[in-house]
């Protein structure tokens, strides 16, 4: 939650793929922690839908609102929105002709946009502030924002993030490749995966992860 405000900007970029929770784990000797109720013998395991958040306070609600208006964090659907569209669009180019595409998008942009409307993932957005910070908390945030060094981060950090996860992939990447070309001789099977000393992939190797799309 540090990183949604610190990193505000940023979030108005695309989505990034999100590690699932792990359950907890119990030490030998130790009670179960109660919430999750004993399954009776018959029952799916499916459990009810969570309950709807708390109400936000009105005030609070404007002020995280305006928060996320100056980082820009409000515009994190439509950029989402656009994103997949542009996903949508590079798969299905392989998969109909050419001149089949346009008619495609444009079927699919006008759904899309009826049953996924930006500004309900911004309404989603204000229990999470609401719950991470105090009033305090966002008033202060919404001063350091407004701040002419604010202004600065806000335009800034996306071509930061994009900027060094690209420096991250690529020194991760070199690690990765290093690796499995050590165990290629033990694996030749993967030989045909890795590309080669210059460079470029092999033939039907999988291309190099690329940074996540930001807001420009």
């Amino acid at each position: 939650m540090a990183l949604l405000c610190i990193a505000g900007p940023a979030l108005a970029q695309a989505p990034t793929p999100t590690a699932q929770s792990q359950p907890a784990q119990r030490q030998p000797g130790t009670p179960a922690q109660p919430g999750t109720p004993a399954r009776t013998p018959g029952q799916t395991g499916v459990t009810a839908p969570a309950s709807s958040s708390p109400k936000v306070d009105p005030a609070k609600e404007a002020a995280i609102r305006h928060l996320m208006d100056i980082t820009e964090t409000s515009k994190l659907g439509d950029n989402i929105a656009a994103y997949l569209t542009g996903q949508v669009r590079d798969g299905v180019s392989h998969a109909i002709p050419p001149e089949g595409v346009s008619k495609f998008m444009e079927t699919f942009n006008q759904k899309f946009s009826a049953t996924s409307p930006g500004p309900s993932v911004a309404d989603a957005m204000v229990p999470i502030y609401a719950e991470a910070f105090s009033m305090e908390d966002i008033q202060s945030l919404i001063q350091f924002y407004e701040s002419p060094l604010g202004q600065r981060m806000v335009k800034a950090l996306p071509d930061v993030v994009q900027k060094s996860q690209a420096a991250g992939v690529q020194i991760e990447q070199t690690s990765a490749l290093k690796v499995l070309r050590e165990m290629s001789d033990d694996y030749p099977q993967i030989k045909e995966m890795l590309p080669n000393e210059g460079g470029e992939n092999a033939p039907g190797a999988a291309p190099a992860p690329a940074p996540s799309p930001t807001n420009k």
